[in-house]
């Protein structure tokens, strides 16, 4: 990673720093990196566990790093310069196919999150033709699941151009001036187009279409030689996502800061967006990963889940009875 790219905080609170500081300084804490390549609603568990000391508590010294985009994963996971990346399984995919070691031990959503919006003016398919669709990298989940907003349009990926473009305030940006035709936006994002009054094309949130749309993932050997440490990560990650959900006022002010939102209808409605989606013991389900596979995988290329998700973390846990804990502490379910 570039000596100049940017390590992100999340200040965790004072009660929770005077309550944890005596025992963290009895203890050495684990570095614990995690690359975020664009930050959106279905990071929240992150946040949360950040600013409530969770991390600390499970013996982490954590800390986010800003990415360009999900093709940075396998280089930056492969070298140990970051420990997780925060990205969907298409992303692991294709780093997997072009000599990358990744799995997904987790996932902050199993459904596609997207909507497909066009730029101001345009009012039929056919003028989508020939138009560019911006995305955030290529392999990513903006790039791959624009093939299924396509079908639902009677079009294929020949009839369009593609350009990176960046985040998905980079690319809100992009639709609203006019620079693309055609975006896939999530949440804040999402709403926000709506409230600027872009048309969406085809919006996929409501269908719930099973996809491994926010992975937690790490490379195979670190896994093999740090299980503990991922172990601790998940726990509280998990409790991240429960702390999150049981306590809205919390997790709508940890959303509005970290994503500077300002509209109260954007963070009501991105916060729901969250609650509704997120798989609280943030488990990725083997449909979600096979719907990835079966549209991303090359010919020829592995298709068993086992080669691009390693499942036996969140199993343990839940073996270990901590799913259980979460829900009778948090009282949910």
């Amino acid at each position: 990673m570039d000596a100049t790219r940017r390590k992100l905080t999340f200040g965790v609170t004072s009660s929770l720093c005077t309550t944890l500081l005596p025992a963290i300084a009895q203890q050495s804490l684990i570095p614990f990196r995690v690359g975020m390549a664009a930050p959106s609603n279905t990071f929240l568990a992150l946040w949360m566990a950040h600013d409530a000391g969770f991390y600390q508590k499970n013996g982490l010294d954590f800390s986010i790093y800003d990415m360009v985009g999900g093709a940075e994963a396998g280089p930056t996971l492969s070298s140990g310069t970051i420990q997780l990346m925060h990205i969907g399984l298409s992303s692991v995919i294709r780093a997997n196919n072009s000599g990358a070691n990744l799995r997904v031990i987790g996932s902050l959503s199993n459904v596609v999150r997207f909507t497909l919006f066009a730029k101001p003016g345009i009012t039929k398919v056919e003028e989508l033709k020939g138009s560019t669709f911006g995305i955030s990298s290529p392999g990513s989940e903006s790039d791959v699941t624009i093939d299924i907003g396509l079908e639902k349009l009677g079009l294929t990926r020949k009839d369009i151009l593609i350009k990176d473009v960046g985040s998905g305030g980079q690319r809100l940006a992009a639709v609203k001036s006019g620079s693309v035709a055609a975006a896939t936006l999530n949440e804040p994002y999402r709403t926000q187009a709506f409230e600027l009054g872009l048309k969406p094309l085809v919006d996929l949130v409501p269908e719930r279409t099973p996809w491994l749309f926010s992975g937690l993932v790490a490379d195979a050997r670190y896994i093999q030689s740090n299980r503990n440490t991922l172990l601790s990560f998940l726990k509280a990650t998990i409790e991240g996502n429960y702390l999150a959900v049981s306590d809205q006022d919390r997790g709508k002010a940890t959303l509005a800061k970290a994503l500077k939102i300002n509209d109260s209808k954007v963070l009501e409605l991105s916060y729901r967006d969250f609650q509704q989606q997120s798989p609280l013991n943030a488990v990725a389900t083997p449909e979600a990963a096979r719907a990835n596979i079966a549209r991303v995988a090359q010919p020829g290329a592995k298709t068993n889940i086992d080669a691009y998700c390693d499942l036996t973390l969140t199993d343990e846990l839940q073996k270990q009875g901590f799913f259980e804990s979460m829900k009778s502490k948090y009282k949910i379910g």
